[in-house]
């Protein structure tokens, strides 16, 4: 069963296809995924898509993606997850992304604690890190204030929109 969250202003549950239409207005944003390494969404049809590859992920146990909600809302803001999960060397990628109406009122930095905590408590994780945009100044920063550690440059790592771009790799280790 996916596990929900909660935090003081947020509820983190699994994504259902009632979530696309949330998804949709993240991911065709231009705003949003210009950081992403991920192409801006055309279709609600393309969101659609995206909550049955993070329902697969987390089946085959290589991913795990929550829905954000804030608790006096319905509809999700934003998602947040694990990638590139190994349980096996007890690691796994953070990756976030929330609508730019939300930006700068805490819910990413108050969602990505309580994913530390059950990824590191729950999940037995040892090694959470994380690859950011080196222009993604906003998450890069957020990562440092949360405890990540960058450990270096992935020269040429990502694409968007067919061009290279070289991202700060960053890890956060089990105390």
């Amino acid at each position: 069963m996916f596990p929900t969250l909660e935090t003081d202003r947020l509820i983190l549950r699994e994504l259902t296809n009632e979530d696309a239409e949330g998804i949709f207005a993240c991911f065709s944003n231009e705003d949003v995924t210009r950081f992403y390494g991920q192409e801006t969404l055309k279709s609600i049809e393309e969101a659609e898509k995206f909550v049955d590859i993070f329902s697969k992920n987390y089946s085959e146990k290589i991913g795990m993606r929550w829905g954000i909600e804030r608790k006096e809302t319905k509809g999700i803001i934003g998602t947040i997850g694990f990638n590139a999960w190994l349980p096996k060397h007890k690691r796994a990628e953070i990756g976030y992304e929330i609508h730019p109406q939300q930006w700068r009122k805490g819910y990413t930095s108050e969602a990505v604690s309580e994913v530390l905590s059950y990824g590191f408590d729950i999940m037995g994780l040892t090694r959470i890190g994380a690859v950011v945009f080196i222009e993604n100044e906003a998450s890069n920063k957020l990562l440092g204030k949360v405890g990540f550690q960058k450990e270096g440059v992935l020269r040429n790592y990502m694409y968007q929109d067919g061009k290279a771009y070289d991202t700060n790799v960053y890890s956060l280790l089990r105390e």
